[in-house]
Order: structure tokens, then sequence, then C-alpha cells
């Protein structure tokens, strides 16, 4: 199998870190040789962050470069705009439709890109965008948007709901378990 680029990015303090835990825990016990990144950027300050999942036979750099992206899993909508370009030319981006305003737009400088997602669609990228928000506050916690975008993209995969959970149960603490296991199931069925 070639090795297949999935990029996870977003503003820090939304759990990307999680996320690619998940995935990487993931897809290791689906028998894959992976690498994850560390997280890049200004995690802790609200700044853009990205992290690397790579997979397949024999993976030898946890790197992604421009054009390379099989998936953009996105936790804020400008975010996955201002990664596009890493986006293989058939690459799917799946993107939570919240929006954080970076220091320029919060200072007045500058004004938040209207219609993302066509503008999106319009560079030939398939797009699901959903209010992760929103499903996350159902499943109990504004914390638990990555977890609904794991659910969502869990669409993309072709590994039982299964290995998913039996992920989470892994890495994500008992007490937070069955909200996440909800805002996972949200996710895949919105």
């Amino acid at each position: 199998m070639s090795t297949k680029n999935v990029m996870i990015v977003g503003v820090g303090g939304q759990g990307s870190l999680l996320a690619s835990k998940l995935l990487g825990r993931l897809l290791l016990d689906e028998g894959y040789d992976v690498k994850v990144s560390e997280v890049h950027g200004m995690s802790q300050r609200g700044g853009s962050v990205v992290t690397y999942v790579r997979y397949g036979e024999h993976v030898y750099s946890p790197v992604i470069d421009k054009g390379e992206a099989d998936v953009i899993v996105s936790f804020e909508l400008l975010e996955a705009a201002r990664w596009l370009p890493f986006l293989k030319k058939d690459g799917t981006v799946v993107t939570n439709i919240q929006q954080i305003d970076p220091m320029p737009v919060i200072t007045g400088n500058m004004e938040y890109p209207a219609e993302l997602v066509e503008k999106m669609k319009a560079t030939g990228a398939r797009v699901d965008a959903l209010d992760c928000l929103k499903l996350a506050e159902e499943a109990g916690s504004s914390k638990a948007v990555n977890i609904v975008l794991m659910g969502r993209l869990s669409h993309y995969f072709d590994m039982p709901e299964e290995a998913w959970m039996k992920a989470m149960e892994a890495i994500v603490p008992a007490k937070f378990l069955e909200m996440n296991k909800k805002a996972f199931e949200l996710g895949k069925n919105a």
C-alpha cells in the first residue's frame, strides 16, 4: 500500500494532540507503520497548529509536503483554507465550520474571510463541513470538537467502528470516555 497522509490543523487548545493520538493508535492497531509528527505552532497561545499523521506499509518520515495530504482535518474554517495548498488534487477536507478570529481580525486590521467553504470547493477540493461545536456541546462538552471530527473522519477510512472505539478506550481517560463516544457517534452520523 502507498503511504497515506492526514493533516490535523487548528488553533492551539482545541485538542489536536488527542485527535492525532487517537488516529495514530487506530492505525497502529490496524497493523500500519505510522509516523505522527509533534504539534507544530503556537499551541498554547491560540495560534495555528498542525500535526501530520502518515501511515502505510513503510513510512520513513513524519513530514507532509505541499500537495501530498490525502485528508486535511480542520478544527477551524480559516485553518482549513490556510493549509489547503497541502491537499492532493483529489483530496478531502473535513472541517468544523467554527470561526475563531486570528489576531489581525481581533485588532481590526483585517476581516475574517467570507464564504471559505465555497472558495475551497471552487479549488476542486472535496469539502465535508459541519458544525462540530454544536455536536460537541450536544455530547456534553464544547471540548469534544476533536472527537466529533474523528467521528466524521471515520467515513473516509475502511475500518470498523469497533477499532475506533478500542483506540479511544486506550487513550481517553475513563471519566470522559462515554461523552467522547457520544461525540464520535454524533460526528459520524451528522
